[in-house]
């Protein structure tokens, strides 16, 4: 008697889902810790500067202090603004790929490139500035630094100590730079992708990986406004 027994169609594989994972909610957990595990390796990077500025900072506050009236403060500012908005749009980036809206997804994606892409821009403006000062660290640094009346105008010690700062403003700032320019080149990928709907609400995985490292740059800049541009403005 021939067996009547008919085996079940094995499931249908999600597109998305690679294959040494056993289902998209582990496949999503693991892209999650991933990501948080490279966020740490970016905070114990930041964070190595952060603490030689306060080890400096500490040792040398006059001379740290004097290179405020050097700094843009404005253009800092506007940088800080672009930056809380470009996180905004990021967020709602994520959001309409849980949703499934491609136009505004692509449309937000754009919204965060161009907006990074000012702030890359106003640092140019400024970098530019400081170059045409000679407010670089090194032989061509200007002459014309005022520090308090109380303090020698020559004292070569406290030239070569601001020039720390500014060292730590270029070393902080460009490292700052360079990780915008690879958040802007994920979100080209995006886009990319978005056009081709691979997103959708059973997966935008990708989105919001990009969307927490994007915050993540966005935050460090938090930090590094008050500490460059605003140090000794309140004295």
């Amino acid at each position: 008697m021939p067996d009547s027994t008919v085996a079940a169609p094995p499931p249908e594989h999600p597109p998305f889902l690679q294959h040494h994972f056993d289902d998209a909610e582990q496949q999503y957990e693991s892209s999650t810790l991933g990501m948080w595990a490279f966020l740490a390796t970016e905070i114990l990077f930041f964070g190595g500067m952060f603490c030689a500025y306060a080890v400096y900072r500490g040792m040398y506050p006059e001379a740290f202090a004097a290179t405020s009236r050097y700094m843009n403060v404005k253009l800092g500012a506007i940088n800080t603004a672009v930056l809380i908005c470009s996180s905004l749009s990021m967020a709602l980036g994520v959001r309409a790929a849980q949703l499934g809206q491609k136009r505004a997804l692509i449309t937000l994606l754009l919204s965060t490139i161009f907006l990074g892409s000012v702030f890359l821009g106003i640092k140019g403006v400024e970098y530019k500035e400081k170059w045409d000062d000679h407010h670089i660290p090194g032989h061509i640094f200007g002459r014309d630094f005022q520090f308090e009346e109380k303090t020698a105008p020559h004292d070569s010690n406290l030239v070569r100590h601001v020039q720390l700062l500014y060292f730590f403003y270029f070393a902080m700032t460009g490292m700052h730079a360079v990780h915008m320019i690879i958040g802007v080149g994920l979100l080209s990928f995006l886009i990319w992708a978005a056009s081709r709907n691979r997103f959708g609400p059973s997966y935008y995985t990708p989105v919001e990986m990009v969307g927490l490292y994007w915050h993540f740059v966005d935050i460090v800049w938090i930090f590094l406004f008050p500490l460059l541009y605003l140090i000794g403005r309140t004295r």
